[in-house]
């Protein structure tokens, strides 16, 4: 399998690309920074430098050519404002689905967020509500593409070491998640055809990753 990961650098995105790369899949990392190439590199994946904030569908559709799925992984991260959650987390997604239709590349794989199922709290911050905002645009734009989706929405995310087991599911569960663990969902779901049209909330649980996302979408 070709899979095409935007924001390649990211922290999910590293995890992803070594799993995927480990098991002998081939990996493209669409990355803004070139200082990042070499290490995507490590990771074994083929680095793409194009800033998904400015390029246009067309271009990216020339990169997603033989591709057999695509995933967005990208955020404008900490330290970010209210008009870069825009360009990237809604922007940047929209763009990488209209290039996959484009390109013929039907599967689609967005990492979202936890809370956008939900109107934001009343105490949110200006913004942490621009970016639930954006995921949650990002989404209903997704949904009415004719794209083989999957949304996957990671609680409260850490760096701790992976468990393996995970609780996931359709209802809104707010709690901590390791990033590697993130990685092993969205490599179940590239795996698994049902799970296209759902949008599932991910926190870690006692389920074993395979089995969870196989009873998830039974």
């Amino acid at each position: 399998m070709r899979v095409v990961v935007a924001g390649g650098h990211g922290k999910i995105a590293r995890h992803l690309t070594r799993r995927l790369a480990d098991r002998g899949d081939a990996v493209t990392g669409l990355i803004r920074n070139p200082e990042h190439a070499d290490d995507l590199r490590a990771d074994g994946a083929e680095p793409v430098v194009l800033d998904l904030e400015s390029a246009d569908a067309d271009t990216l559709a020339g990169h997603l050519e033989g591709a057999d799925a695509a995933v967005f992984a990208a955020g404008a991260g900490p330290g970010s404002g209210v008009a870069r959650k825009e360009t990237v987390d809604r922007g940047a997604s929209a763009l990488l689905a209209r290039a996959c239709e484009q390109a013929g590349v039907r599967r689609f794989v967005q990492v979202s967020a936890i809370g956008t199922a939900n109107p934001n709290p009343p105490d949110v911050g200006e913004v942490f509500g621009a970016y639930l905002d954006a995921k949650r645009a990002a989404e209903q734009d997704l949904r009415e593409r004719d794209l083989d989706w999957t949304i996957l929405r990671p609680g409260i995310l850490t760096d701790d070491q992976p468990t393996g087991q995970v609780l996931l599911t359709t209802e809104l569960q707010r709690a901590e998640i390791p990033r590697s663990d993130v990685a092993a969902v969205l490599v179940a779901l590239l795996d698994e055809p049902k799970s296209t049209g759902h949008a599932l909330t991910l926190i870690s649980g006692a389920t074993p990753v395979a089995e969870a996302v196989r009873e998830v979408v039974s």
